[in-house]
């Protein structure tokens, strides 16, 4: 068990597809060359958080300018790159998927979305539901030679039975881009980034797209690392930046050790 450094790209998200890939590189080889191993993407980097771009920006894997960025991105910074989310289109269907490439280029696999936004306050109405399809099937766990990681996107990050799922299947670090808006996120998005973390005594890393000056939705920025302790060991405000942390892997065994909650890869009740 050793330390990483994780660089969250805190990005702001315009109507240009083009632009956005450029800032995405941009901002991950700023956090490579700060020492990141890990570098991890919003969620919709590549296109603004609304139904029109969420089909206009689609793309159908491995064919895109979203894929040939992320692999050549992974491959010329050597690192593991968690590409926040897209809008992956597929028979038919749209859905809302991150794709993990390792240091070589290649993918290593997606998760899509399993639990879809469907919002109605006096602030935002918002269904995601009108436009995408849910993904299925359990969560991937990635295993690597440097840390074994989870992802959830966003409004998984309200169900911690997919939390549990992923750290009984070894997961030490759980990666959630999450574009949370200016209503919910600062009320719930610390509170439940830190709750999964404690929860399940592993490290939780949320990351989303910065404060956007013009955007057709409010984000709420505010990425944070949580210790499996649940402290927050890094947080951005909600401007544009690059958001280092050390994730020192050997304190999920020294927490469940100090804390045992887990009984043979399974929480007690």
């Amino acid at each position: 068990m050793g330390v990483i450094k994780a660089g969250i790209c805190q990005m702001p998200v315009t109507m240009n597809k083009e632009q956005n890939l450029a800032r995405a590189r941009e901002m991950a080889s700023e956090a490579a060359q700060a020492g990141a191993r890990v570098v991890v993407l919003p969620e919709m980097f590549n296109c603004p958080y609304r139904h029109e771009f969420f089909t206009r920006f689609a793309e159908t894997y491995p064919n895109g300018d979203t894929f040939r960025m992320l692999a050549g991105t992974a491959r010329d910074l050597g690192v593991y790159l968690i590409g926040g989310s897209i809008p992956e289109a597929e028979e038919g269907r749209t859905y809302n998927t991150c794709f993990v490439y390792g240091p070589d280029g290649r993918m290593l696999g997606r998760q899509r979305k399993l639990n879809l936004f469907n919002i109605a306050t006096e602030e935002l109405v918002f269904r995601e539901s009108d436009t995408l399809s849910p993904g299925t099937g359990p969560p991937v766990v990635f295993v690597t030679p440097l840390v074994t990681f989870g992802v959830a996107i966003c409004f998984d990050l309200r169900f911690p039975e997919l939390f549990s799922d992923l750290a009984a299947r070894g997961a030490e670090l759980i990666v959630v881009p999450g574009a949370f808006n200016t209503i919910t996120g600062p009320l719930h998005w610390e509170l439940l980034l830190r709750s999964r973390a404690v929860d399940n005594q592993v490290f939780v890393a949320g990351a989303g797209p910065a404060w956007t000056e013009g955007s057709p939705y409010p984000y709420h920025g505010h990425s944070l690392v949580a210790s499996p302790w649940a402290e927050v060991i890094a947080a951005a405000d909600e401007r544009e930046t690059v958001l280092l942390a050390d994730i020192d892997l050997g304190r999920v065994a020294e927490v469940r050790k100090r804390l045992p909650l887990c009984r043979n890869g399974k929480f007690s009740i």
